[in-house]
């Protein structure tokens, strides 16, 4: 598995609230779904959801030993952040944003990109039934 999508969603109803997320690997050439996760995460931030799931899909995907990695979120603060724009400026976002890179790190190439909600149906789906086991 050389090239692959990661589609990735965290949300809480109430900031903080019952918490949760969606991560979906797709082959980068054929969108074929590859690996999904999803965790409820009791009662957190929305920001630490949104993390969470970017930690669980970049695990899933090294784990099917993927080498190029384009991820799709729709929270511009996480793609930001990780892309190097922006500093992680909230000392509990710090351990996340660096267990984050820490994986980003095993693959040969990793792009972040901004998507609209309506673009990241699949991990939101997911984000959701987590929220809702979550509450």
């Amino acid at each position: 598995m050389d090239r692959v999508i990661v589609e990735a969603d965290g949300g809480s109803r109430g900031n903080p609230g019952p918490a949760g997320y969606g991560a979906v690997v797709r082959d980068f050439q054929t969108g074929q779904v590859l690996a999904e996760r999803s965790e409820s995460l009791g009662v957190t931030t929305n920001n630490v959801a949104e993390y969470s799931a970017l930690i669980a899909g970049l695990g899933a995907a090294a784990q099917l030993g993927a080498e190029q990695v384009e991820v799709r979120m729709d929270s511009k603060l996480v793609v930001e952040q990780m892309a190097g724009r922006w500093k992680v400026k909230h000392p509990n976002m710090r351990p996340l944003a660096l267990q984050a890179q820490q994986l980003a790190r095993k693959f040969s190439q990793i792009s972040y990109v901004w998507v609209p909600r309506a673009k990241n149906t699949d991990a939101d789906r997911l984000a959701n039934l987590a929220m809702d086991a979550a509450a």
